[in-house]
């Protein structure tokens, strides 16, 4: 199996690469500036500037684009729909490191994460943006995608404890009632995902023991 992680400069990418070399995948990084991950194989270049021929010859191909200010939160859905068109009828999968904002919170699937009035206010362009998103990756039918979404509290520099619960569109919480993992057990999820493909044109979410 041959993966590539994009945004592999990030704090989720670098640690996705990181997951997938310690279990001995072959695995090449891209990023923009120069190569800060433990990947061997890196390319440097700009996401929007990528071709079908870099991405073919890859299995997976694991999006951990992350777009944070104002002016470039756009950016979350210009850069899915570019991906999404370098894979577009091909076998390649598509797995993206997504958002909790958009994780619903009722069976209904009417209310989300984000809509909640506790949800914080400096979060919400970036949930909505996160969100809109998703739901453009909804309609492609042509691209074997995959949204993982990270628990409510998805922390950084959280232990890696090497376990997680696997969920799918509704925010679920732990046996200590809390909806948290770290950036490094989401790593683990998202290599098993890789590995294993069983949810494809699906969203799904990962939470801590």
């Amino acid at each position: 199996m041959k993966i590539v992680v994009i945004g592999s400069n990030g704090k989720a990418g670098k640690l996705i690469v990181k997951e997938a070399v310690e279990r001995g995948i072959d695995v090449t990084a891209i990023a923009r500036g120069e190569n800060k991950s433990v990947a061997k194989n890196y390319i440097q270049k700009d996401l929007f500037d990528l071709t079908r021929e870099d991405l073919s010859g890859f299995d997976v191909v694991i999006d951990a684009f992350g777009a944070w200010t104002e002016e470039t939160l756009p950016l979350h859905s210009t850069s899915l729909k570019k991906l999404c068109d370098l894979v577009s009828g091909t076998n390649i999968r598509l797995l993206v490191v997504g958002g909790a904002g958009s994780l619903f919170v009722n069976s209904e699937h009417t209310l989300t994460v984000s809509d909640g009035a506790d949800f914080p206010d400096i979060f919400k362009p970036l949930a909505n943006a996160m969100a809109k998103a998703l739901g453009e990756l909804r309609q492609r039918n042509d691209v074997k995608w995959t949204y993982i979404s990270p628990a409510g509290d998805f922390q950084a520099d959280g232990e890696r404890t090497g376990k997680y619960i696997l969920a799918g569109e509704e925010l679920t919480l732990n046996s200590k009632g809390q909806s948290v993992i770290s950036y490094s057990d989401y790593a683990i999820a998202m290599i098993d995902e890789a590995t294993k493909g069983n949810h494809i044109q699906e969203r799904i979410s990962v939470v801590s023991e």
